[in-house]
């Protein structure tokens, strides 16, 4: 199964070993409690390596899907989150079928580190109830439920749980910078839980866990919910497939010669979130934490992704009354120092520093994620950055005047190129033709004047769309009202089809106003001019 199983296995046994505490934390910040957080990691962990399309890639309960299934638990209950799981599976496997799975490299690098600076956010957020020692106010914005929690911290402060938090948040981060390859957060979270035992802190702990995992299941289904789940489970399928082909495009980023199958991932994760909600589990995603220290530590194979969820599953089945025992404060302070290492402080500054379009586009996707949904605010993003982009293109086509002596054959005196220059304008049209810039170039066209005759260069359009072709259109029509003969030249041979379909050049082909080059063109209309009695026929002769 790899060339290096020994590796492999010690690998997967520091992402196990990683991943226990945020498992336990992540199903616990769900709402579905931490046997749901272990099953996850258990079911879908396995299924994702056996079946997706990174052979390095560790997937199970994120951060970021417990941002999104937090409302979901709150409007439609435990059942409803297992059965959002099993329909966003169907939906990833749909896409990995559609293969979807390329068009992941279309978003934005400004729209993922805004996503991911929000998820921080939400993440830190949700925290504070467990981090303070209070009971998790109702409700799902994130923000009004740390602003109850801070206000109940201040009637009645519990020093306890926020000097554990604390605590383990900071050896986390301390250490991980000191020494990244010890796994801290265990530690901390262990030394956490000794100390709250023999001392007998009054803190609250995950409680009884089952020792092992449930018999596979679909009693949580509910046929007439489902109408009303179909929403939650696309924003589910569409994050699962976001942050697992993001993730494992960072695997790609760490290795020397590893590269993902998209569709293939797709598929995996679909698997993998049809089957874990039959046991208890929460929808997984590619993890990119996990997934980092993965091949950190010298995977190779799909084996080491396999032997993390192999080695959480000896712990549900043989260490349930251990893991019982710690305290929630512990694990808030793990997730508080997760949130804090996923924002990439040089990078969010060096995109901020970029351009005023790269900071617009993180910011307003940072906060989207923060004040809305993270969907939205993928959404948000993209389509701001999609407008913003499309300005930057509209403002590069340029139609500009072109002297007429490169492109007339034959030899001509001065006097008759200052003739032609008071006759004939020559506009060479640059980049793409499309709605973005459109307006524009027709404004610009319709300015022209005192002419005879207007000649358009269109060797250099790179793109025209409807729009671009109507208002093309449009201007020669309100160029030839104005008595101004229109010639065009050098479209190319894919412009045809949109230009025909619309009617633009067919009545100019059949009149001899379109040309394969621009000096036939001008000759054309030398020769116009000539029989207009504008040049002498024998200076038009050449």
């Amino acid at each position: 199964m790899g060339r290096r199983p020994r590796r492999d296995l010690l690998a997967g046994l520091t992402v196990a070993i990683v991943a226990l505490p945020l498992a336990l934390g992540f199903g616990i910040s769900s709402g579905l409690g931490a046997e749901a957080g272990l099953a996850t990691a258990v079911v879908a962990g396995a299924l994702a390596a056996v079946f997706g399309g990174s052979a390095l890639q560790v997937s199970g309960p994120t951060g970021a899907m417990t941002v999104v299934l937090v409302p979901i638990m709150h409007a439609h209950g435990a059942s409803g989150v297992l059965t959002v799981g099993v329909l966003a599976g169907l939906l990833l496997v749909g896409l990995a079928l559609a293969r979807a799975g390329r068009y992941m490299a279309l978003v934005p690098a400004p729209v993922v580190e805004g996503f991911t600076l929000g998820i921080a956010c939400v993440i830190g957020l949700q925290q504070v109830p467990a981090a303070l020692g209070v009971p998790t106010p109702e409700g799902d914005k994130v923000l009004a439920v740390a602003w109850q929690a801070v206000l109940a911290f201040a009637a009645r402060p519990d020093w306890i749980a926020l000097t554990m938090a604390v605590t383990v948040a900071a050896v986390m981060l301390a250490g991980g910078r000191l020494r990244p390859g010890v796994p801290f957060s265990l530690l901390a979270v262990a030394a956490a839980t000794v100390v709250a035992e023999l001392a007998g802190l009054p803190v609250t702990r995950i409680d009884a866990l089952p020792s092992g995992l449930p018999a596979p299941s679909l009693s949580f289904l509910d046929v007439s919910a489902l109408g009303s789940l179909i929403a939650p489970a696309v924003a589910v399928a569409a994050l699962a497939a976001l942050e697992s082909l993001l993730s494992a495009a960072v695997a790609d980023g760490m290795s020397v010669s590893h590269r993902h199958d998209p569709d293939r991932e797709l598929f995996g994760q679909g698997l993998a979130n049809l089957v874990a909600p039959l046991f208890g589990g929460v929808p997984a995603t590619g993890a990119i934490a996990r997934t980092a220290v993965n091949v950190r530590s010298g995977a190779s194979s799909r084996l080491a992704a396999l032997a993390h969820a192999a080695i959480l599953g000896v712990i549900v089945f043989t260490a349930a009354d251990l893991v019982a025992r710690i305290p929630l404060a512990a694990l808030a302070g793990v997730l508080l120092a997760t949130a804090v290492r996923m924002v990439e402080v040089g990078s969010v500054a060096a995109m901020l520093r970029s351009t005023r379009a790269d900071a617009l586009v993180l910011a307003l996707t940072a906060i989207a994620t923060l004040a809305l949904d993270l969907v939205a605010a993928v959404i948000i993003g993209l389509v701001v950055a999609g407008a913003l982009a499309l300005r930057a293109i509209a403002r590069d086509v340029r139609l500009d005047a072109m002297p007429l002596h490169p492109d007339l054959p034959g030899d001509h005196d001065a006097e008759e190129h200052a003739l032609l220059a008071e006759h004939i304008v020559a506009y060479r049209l640059d980049g793409p033709l499309f709605f973005a810039a459109a307006h524009r170039f027709l404004l610009e066209l319709s300015e022209v004047a005192d002419v005879s005759v207007v000649v358009l260069r269109m060797s250099r359009v790179t793109t025209v769309d409807a729009s671009g072709a109507l208002v093309l259109g449009d201007a020669i029509s309100r160029l030839e009202r104005r008595g101004i003969t229109v010639y065009v030249s050098g479209i190319r041979d894919g412009h045809h089809r949109p230009l025909r379909a619309l009617g633009v050049i067919s009545r100019l082909d059949e009149a001899g106003q379109v040309f394969a080059t621009t000096p036939a063109a001008i000759a054309a209309a030398r020769h116009r001019l000539c029989l207009d009695g504008v040049l002498p026929a024998v200076r038009a002769d050449g």
